[in-house]
């Protein structure tokens, strides 16, 4: 199974799609709404951490270096609801975005090329997970669609895994397959003590038998939701030593 090669056409097309959604669940629900996906936070605390998130994003794609800019997180404008204030931030992102050189210098938090291109796609996957973190909230959460989700799953395994940032430190041994059931794809994960390798599996190594001591399925939507810490590994399909899974949460 071959995976998915995003575009920066790709991730803006899943932006225009996520963001109004995000919008919608956040107006629809009152501001002190718990979000039970993000214990501690609620309906309020999520728009603005996402809108926090756009504006920095911003700062570091206009900033025109590879070197990391210095963070300030602005307070909300007054007199503008959350789902307002995100609307406004969103716009500008996207107008950014559309115009974007995906070649031009830009920090990045992973072991990976410093360039622009980075930040569509990991604003379409933040932008994903917490509208359904935001549906959540209101009791209509939707899958994420099957290409963003598959997508999301390898970002997790190409850049947040390589960068360490799970969500506890460990030692884990083994390979860990994931296959996802309505997008075509799988990936072989090998777990090195704090470290990981992504098998290439485009290769003549897929006619190897790989020896996966974990293996999960399940939709794309439903292993992304896992390995971001939405949901638990059990809704899906393990088989093998679940142990390895915590090695897989970033969320």
């Amino acid at each position: 199974m071959s995976r998915l090669h995003g575009t920066k056409d790709f991730w803006i097309g899943a932006l225009r799609t996520e963001g109004p959604a995000f919008a919608a669940a956040v107006a629809e629900a009152p501001p002190e709404t718990p979000v039970l996906s993000c214990p501690g936070w609620t309906v309020s605390d999520l728009a603005h951490h996402l809108t926090r998130v756009y504006v920095w994003v911003r700062t570091v794609v206009t900033a025109g270096t590879a070197t990391r800019p210095e963070r300030h997180d602005p307070e909300p404008p007054a007199g503008l609801t959350p789902a307002q204030w995100y609307g406004q931030e969103y716009e500008r992102l996207l107008t950014l975005f559309e115009g974007l050189d995906p070649e031009a210098p830009a920090w990045n938090f992973a072991p990976q090329p410093k360039k622009a291109a980075f930040w569509p796609r990991r604003m379409a996957h933040e932008t994903a997970v917490h509208r359904w973190d935001a549906q959540l909230a209101i009791g209509a959460g939707e899958p994420i669609e099957a290409k963003l989700a598959a997508d999301g799953v390898s970002e997790v395994l190409d850049t947040w895994l390589p960068a360490g940032r799970r969500v506890q430190p460990g030692q884990w041994h083994g390979v860990v397959q994931l296959t996802a059931t309505d997008a075509a794809q799988e990936w072989y994960l090998r777990l090195r003590g704090e470290g990981m390798a992504l098998l290439d599996t485009a290769t003549i190594l897929d006619h190897d038998d790989h020896h996966a001591r974990a293996q999960v399925t399940g939709t794309a939507s439903d292993l992304l939701l896992a390995v971001m810490g939405r949901i638990s590994f059990d809704a899906l399909g393990v088989a093998g030593d679940r142990r390895l899974l915590d090695g897989l949460r970033v969320g």
